[in-house]
């Protein structure tokens, strides 16, 4: 989705300058310069072209998504291709505001998987002896690992992307027509197709905001996050205000606001009962 006239890296450094509102340095000659100008401009994708994707390549991006890392080799991430017409209405039905994946050429989702483990510790005569929070979190950073190495690959082929953390919101119908038994569950699901439109680069908070040298530090936190909801509002506003019942309608409308509103209601409270459900202690 790189523009053909211009080099990687004025790529990288308008990409950058789009996202987080500074500039970088970036040499023409720099190693890896065409990934990271892929990587620097990522948008997400709601809209494709109807053009299906080849099962070759899909079987390659699945491959490069389960190259990614893995949590001491355990191999905890499993991908659902749903091809089934009916299961995707079903999941979309319990989700309305998601539509667009109906209109991708594929629809994936992304599960962790704690459930082979236990298999392969009875079959080899070895108690699981990790009934803890950990385990849990091991099989769901692996499954949102394996995810983005997908998308960073599915981005290479040309290909556009929309995770879909939604499918959480309505947990029990999602597992009950992915069939997911005890010690599998859903971490996201993705869209995947042809652009139909460019998409957009969305701004995100500064470095100094997330990134930090030796100690974490929020001393400036509201200044920068300030800073960030002007900056946001001025390459990308937001259409629409979140909750006005609620909350009425604000005056100026940033990303402080709307995260701050999204928050402010439950979601996904039944999320740990779930993954109890599942198997999962979370001790």
């Amino acid at each position: 989705m790189n523009s053909p006239e211009k080099s990687p890296a004025t790529v990288i450094h308008s990409s950058l300058q789009t996202r987080f509102g500074a500039d970088f340095s970036v040499a023409q000659d720099q190693q890896g310069v065409a990934e990271l100008a892929q990587i620097a401009s990522h948008r997400t994708i709601r809209r494709y072209r109807p053009d299906p994707v080849a099962p070759v390549l899909l079987r390659l991006l699945l491959a490069c998504a389960l190259s990614a890392p893995t949590k001491s080799d355990l191999q905890q991430a499993d991908i659902i291709h749903i091809t089934d017409a009916g299961k995707r209405q079903r999941i979309v039905a319990a989700i309305p505001d998601m539509a667009w994946i109906l209109d991708a050429p594929v629809f994936l989702v992304f599960c962790g998987n704690n459930r082979r483990i236990r298999h392969i510790g009875n079959w080899r005569g070895k108690p699981f002896a990790n009934e803890h929070l950990d385990h849990f979190m091991n099989a769901a950073v692996d499954a949102g690992i394996v995810m983005m190495n997908f998308i960073r690959a599915a981005e290479a082929a040309g290909l556009g992307t929309c995770p879909i953390s939604a499918i959480r919101n309505a947990i029990d119908d999602t597992s009950r027509e992915l069939e997911l038994p005890e010690g599998v569950f859903p971490v996201a699901g993705l869209c995947v197709g042809y652009p139909a439109t460019p998409g957009h680069i969305s701004p995100r908070l500064g470095l100094e905001v997330t990134v930090h040298t030796n100690r974490y530090d929020e001393s400036a936190l509201s200044v920068q996050v300030d800073a960030y909801d002007q900056r946001r509002h001025a390459n990308h506003p937001y259409g629409k205000q979140r909750r006005t019942k609620s909350f009425g309608t604000a005056e100026f409308y940033g990303w402080s606001e709307d995260k701050a509103r999204q928050y402010a209601e439950p979601e996904r409270a039944d999320f740990g009962a779930y993954i109890r459900r599942q198997g999962f202690s979370l001790k």
